[in-house]
């Protein structure tokens, strides 16, 4: 396939996304019963994201101009993809990139988001037979030349071990920071709640943990994360919620809650669901400086940074952990 076929494929699936077909509806409601993560309003947010971000044509375009992708890739490789499925079509990127560059691919799928992308790929395979010779999924990765694996920092042990022998790129556990300055406006604290809350805090790029200057009010933060209260009807997000908040009374830390969300202070930026850690500083040029050596950290979020709202949109540039994949891609 020529990478203006490509290209044009991507933006029909974009168009396909978009819309209102029967099959896709339904394939949206499969997967957020078989997935109680998944709600719908959080599957749509992905698609929009993808659909806006990555699969428009001057976009995609000028991505693979950047890079002088060839028409054609004259010798393709395979890739292994260990996909992750923490948020809706988490792997999504990762397929994009092999599939720009005209590599061909082997997913081996989490089962927790295995629904989505097989559907999207099937529709690719019915508006192009070839496609089928570049994209292909499996249980078992093996005989790839390369290798691209999404886990915990426990997988990751193993994916290192594995694929040790071949081209690869591993990632673990990551997380996400906001420094906030006591400046921000109403506006911007609300697309902060949506930093934090979409998706229930389950991204790599969800903010779960707020470096606050010392004597910071909290309540302005608290008050637009009312907006996302309905998150407790959700069974698996209330029982996080009722454990969490139980674990700090029963050891008299202290706490602050709109009734939906615990605010606490910890050192540590992972927080779990339902709960986000703060953190005070005199010196935002420390807090800085050891953010941008820390591997653990894959986005911030504050003036000067990664705009508020914008940390779970992504653009075709910016690479998980900021390792620059079609750049490795085209290396193979």
């Amino acid at each position: 396939m020529q990478l203006q076929e490509r290209i044009e494929l991507l933006v029909k699936l974009g168009t396909y996304m978009q819309s209102d077909n029967e099959g896709w509806a339904q394939i949206k409601h499969k997967a957020s019963v078989e997935n109680a993560w998944f709600a719908p309003e959080f599957i749509h947010i992905a698609v929009e994201n993808i659909v806006n971000n990555f699969l428009q044509k001057d976009k995609l375009t000028s991505w693979a101009a950047s890079y002088q992708l060839p028409a054609e890739n004259a010798s393709p490789k395979t890739v292994g993809i260990v996909m992750a499925g923490n948020i809706p079509l988490v792997g999504f990127h990762d397929f994009l990139c092999v599939f720009i560059t005209g590599h061909y691919m082997v997913i081996k799928p989490s089962s927790k988001d295995d629904v989505l992308l097989k559907h999207l790929v099937k529709k690719l395979y019915e508006w192009e037979i070839v496609v089928q010779n570049y994209i292909s999924f499996s249980e078992i990765l093996k005989n790839c030349d390369a290798y691209i694996a999404t886990g915990s920092n426990n997988s990751g042990r193993y994916f290192e071990y594995y694929f040790n022998k071949y081209p690869n790129i591993i990632r673990k556990n990551r997380t996400s920071v906001a420094i906030l300055d006591d400046t921000e406006t109403t506006a911007e604290l609300t697309r902060l709640a949506a930093d934090i809350q979409q998706y229930f805090g389950l991204g790599c790029r969800n903010i779960t943990q707020l470096y606050v200057p010392e004597g910071y009010d909290f309540i302005p933060l608290l008050d637009v994360l009312k907006e996302y209260e309905w998150l407790v009807e959700n069974h698996k997000y209330k029982h996080n919620l009722d454990y969490h908040l139980a674990l700090l009374i029963m050891n008299s830390k202290y706490y602050m809650s709109n009734g939906s969300i615990v605010l606490a202070e910890n050192v540590s930026p992972f927080s779990p669901v339902s709960q986000v850690h703060y953190a005070f500083y005199t010196d935002v040029k420390a807090v800085e400086a050891a953010l941008q050596n820390n591997e653990e950290i894959q986005c911030v979020v504050g003036h000067g940074h990664t705009g508020f709202g914008a940390a779970q949109s992504p653009l075709l540039t910016d690479y998980a952990d900021g390792v620059d994949t079609i750049s490795f891609l085209k290396e193979l």
